[in-house]
């Protein structure tokens, strides 16, 4: 069938897929990458924050005299005395403008809500004076009992109808689930609990503010999504976004802390504007943990009804956590369980409780990473009470359609495959069913295994593509590069979509001044991005052949545009692919020095939408036409579900004396369509088992049920993964082509990697002892307590 539109193509792999190392990687080694506490600024003062040592309260008084005494202090700002802004966030919420985690500022009034609450914020000319200044701050408060969590005896847990601030139903029914499982000759149920973890990045956050003006701002800021930034403080602030500019060249790591907007942020920029100097502020490490959220305190219980041969027909998932006095926010831990394998009937619902802290926020894999350790640690505990292989009992009720999305299909799904191979490369065939039977010397060795999933999550983009006839080229977009490999992988795709060698590409990104792109998070930057440029290189391809087709000298001469195609740019005639010349020979000839394409690239549904059903078919099957409805109407196209799948093998020693457990052996096998780089790829892969396996045996941040403070806010006592605690892991995907997701079938693998992987380490250690480990994490002195239970 004819159509309007540029059909897309998929250049063959060149630099695409291929190991190829980090473009800024020597910058990073060599110390010339700039992160945001460290742009040069002429005129430049330091800001240091001063927080509340109460959780609740009213502030009485605020005696700055000492500090004021202090040489280069330039002034101290309170909330009697900050410059305010235009609107704050509550006001921005109502007003449905406001799509940062918080919608609370602190330093408007006297009133105190968590403990770390910033009261002051003092300015010097150098950061280590305005450190002492602020340590000098006698501040008087009215103390109040605060809520620490769900468990305090006075937080009243109520159902928010709808968790993550609104953007998602907290209820969820599918068939009836009551019933089902009332019947089912098979019952589990079980209630799992996860401890308060916090991101804990390598950078700090870090603000620089310098106003050019009343109100032309610049802010080098360590975010995951610069514009987020931008239009948090346009709306904050009340000047046009476009008078705002956000830099962000690179990031320490962010995990999600750094992807939404925080109050220290827009005290900064008030604070610059106050004192009319450039301003620099960075919070200290124990201020990161009261700052920019955490992954909320939870537990959830999951019943689960199966038949006597292990066909799941009922799931009932409830989970409840803290929250702050503002906002429900809540992981959606129960979409996971809702699609993950056939069931015919399911329900979720969610209980929070208001305390005394600051919202929480998504953490890697937010809702799939706590939700699947719920999950698949239930499900291995019904294969054991059925007498049945994990994984057999998981391809019993592998799903061929998402249920929980009435029953669309997958637009690809390779997780057979990841189960097959995974078990191939683990040697799963040798693991010993009995629990408890396997030692290595004193040791307990137990092997257990999980599946691993991540949803496609839309999203839209835009970038710029300038081709030069001396044959480089300019590729630009204003995504932002955690640190794992955004530079390198849109290099690598630019490159193959304008046929040019990586080292004669240039990437852009982390400015709002360039076309503007997603934050990374929820595993969407590389999809969208690339599909942005893949577009604005589109845009491209059509001036170049509009421009060859027209010229005498060109061998496409007087051809139809539509005749012509693109790979790794060269143009040719599909008829006859030999007749052709490449993008940078036709625009050397016509004298032109250079050519801008430039274009918006879809991911997932969107991306689906527009491009099958604009051909006039149907989205779930490309090939076919969308046809009529009933009553004459065109029928739209029903789309697919769309994930990225995988599965984690891991084998654990156990301590019985000291309650210990590592993980000594690891596999993880992913499909998530095209890999862009696969040594990046296998990084991220890396990096996600290894978060997985700290949140599943060491990350907890303890707070003081009795001051609502947390006691371990450092990096000394909130323990992480080191490389003794990791073996040799082994990371592999398998082939899968998708379609349906982007121009390059490219799905996110930010946070698919830890998703399943405290599980897998549960079931290990189930497998290994014969205890069911159901408190995140899994410390020593609980090993040693279900060690010596009976039951």
């Amino acid at each position: 069938m004819e159509t309007n539109f540029f059909e897309p193509t998929l250049p063959p792999v060149n630099a695409v897929g291929k190991p190829m190392d980090r473009v800024d990687g020597r910058a990073k080694v060599m110390g010339a990458a700039r992160y945001s506490a460290e742009y040069p600024v002429n005129g430049l003062v330091h800001g240091v924050l001063k927080t509340s040592d109460i959780a609740k309260g009213k502030i009485t008084n605020i005696d700055t005299s000492a500090a004021a005494k202090e040489p280069g202090v330039i002034s101290i700002l309170t909330y009697q005395n900050i410059p305010k802004p235009a609107k704050v966030p509550s006001a921005l919420k109502e007003e449905k403008k406001w799509q940062a985690a918080q919608s609370y500022l602190p330093m408007q009034d006297a009133e105190i809500h968590y403990a770390g609450e910033p009261v002051a914020l003092v300015v010097a000319d150098t950061l280590e004076r305005a450190t002492q200044a602020a340590a000098l701050i006698k501040v008087s408060y009215q103390v109040e009992k605060p809520i620490d969590s769900y468990h305090d005896p006075k937080a009243d847990l109520f159902d928010p109808q709808k968790i993550q601030n609104g953007k998602t139903d907290g209820h969820k029914v599918r068939g009836n689930p009551e019933t089902a499982y009332a019947s089912a000759p098979v019952k589990h149920e079980a209630t799992y609990v996860h401890a308060i973890n916090h991101h804990n990045p390598m950078e700090p956050a870090a603000t620089t503010a310098v106003w050019e003006g009343s109100d032309r701002l610049t802010v080098y800021e360590s975010t995951q999504n610069i514009t987020m930034s931008q239009g948090s403080l346009a709306n904050l602030l009340g000047i046009p976004r476009d008078q705002i500019r956000i830099v962000t060249h690179h990031l320490g790591g962010g995990f999600g802390c750094k992807g939404s907007f925080w109050p220290h942020t827009i005290l900064t920029v008030l604070a610059a504007r106050a004192v009319n100097r450039p301003l620099r502020l960075v919070l200290t490490r124990p201020q990161m943990y009261t700052s920019v959220g955490h992954r909320e305190d939870q537990e959830q219980t999951l019943k689960i009804g199966a038949t006597q041969e292990g066909k799941l027909v009922s799931m009932i998932h409830e989970k409840k956590s803290t929250t702050s006095p503002w906002d429900n926010y809540a992981e959606s831990n129960s979409k996971v369980v809702n699609m993950l394998y056939a069931c015919p009937n399911f329900s979720a619902r969610y209980e929070l409780a208001r305390a005394n802290v600051m919202t929480s926020v998504w953490m890697r894999a937010p809702g799939e990473a706590p939700g699947s350790f719920a999950l698949e640690s239930s499900m291995d505990d019904l294969a054991h009470q059925l007498n049945m292989d994990p994984l057999q009992f998981r391809l019993l009720n592998y799903a061929d359609k998402d249920y929980s999305d009435n029953g669309k299909p997958w637009s690809s799904k390779s997780l057979k495959e990841c189960y097959a191979r995974g078990a191939e490369l683990f040697g799963w065939s040798k693991r010993n069913p009995k629990p408890g039977q396997t030692r290595r010397g004193k040791k307990l060795v137990g092997m257990g295994m999980a599946t691993a999933t991540y949803p496609v999550h839309s999203a839209q983009g835009t970038a710029r593509v300038r081709l030069f006839a001396d044959g480089h080229a300019v590729v630009q977009s204003g995504a932002t590069d955690l640190g794992t490999g955004t530079w390198t992988v849109m290099t690598q795709v630019g490159a193959d979509a304008l046929g040019l060698p990586p080292e004669k590409v240039r990437f852009e990104l982390g400015d709002t001044r360039l076309p503007t792109a997603p934050g990374s998070g929820g595993s969407q930057a590389a999809g969208t991005v690339s599909s942005s440029i893949m577009a604005a290189a589109e845009d491209l391809w059509k001036k170049v052949i509009d421009m060859a087709v027209g010229d005498k000298k060109s061998p496409l001469y007087k051809a139809k545009p539509t005749d012509v195609k693109v790979e790794l740019g060269r143009m040719f005639l599909k008829k006859n692919p030999q007749k052709g010349e490449t993008l940078v020979a036709a625009l050397s000839r016509s004298g032109m020095t250079d050519i801008e394409g430039m274009a918006m690239g879809k991911y997932g549904s969107g991306y689906e939408e527009k491009h099958f059903a604009a051909a006039g078919g149907a989205a779930g099957s490309p090939e076919e036409p969308g046809g009529k409805n009933e009553k004459g109407e065109e029928k739209k196209p029903s789309g697919h579900s769309m994930h990225s799948f995988g599965a984690h093998f891991c084998e654990v020693e156990v301590d019985p004396d000291f309650g210990t457990i590592r993980v000594t052996r690891w596999v993880g096998v992913h499909g998530v369509g095209q890999v862009l780089n696969l040594k990046t790829a296998t990084s991220q892969l890396y990096g996600g088992a290894i978060f997985g396996i700290g949140s599943a045996l060491m990350e907890e941040t303890f707070r003081d049920p009795n001051y609502a403070r947390y006691t371990n806010h450092n990096l000394a006592e909130y323990h992480i993964p080191v490389n003794a605690d990791i073996p040799d892991m082994k990371i592999e995907f398998v082939p899968e082509k998708d379609p349906y997701i982007n121009a390059l079938g490219v799905k996110g693998i930010g946070e698919i990697g830890i998703v399943g992987v405290a599980a897998a380490v549960a079931n290990a250690v189930y497998n290994a002892t014969g205890k069911r480990m159901r408190s995140l994490p899994m410390t020593p002195d609980k090993m040693l307590q279900a060690l010596r239970t009976s039951a």
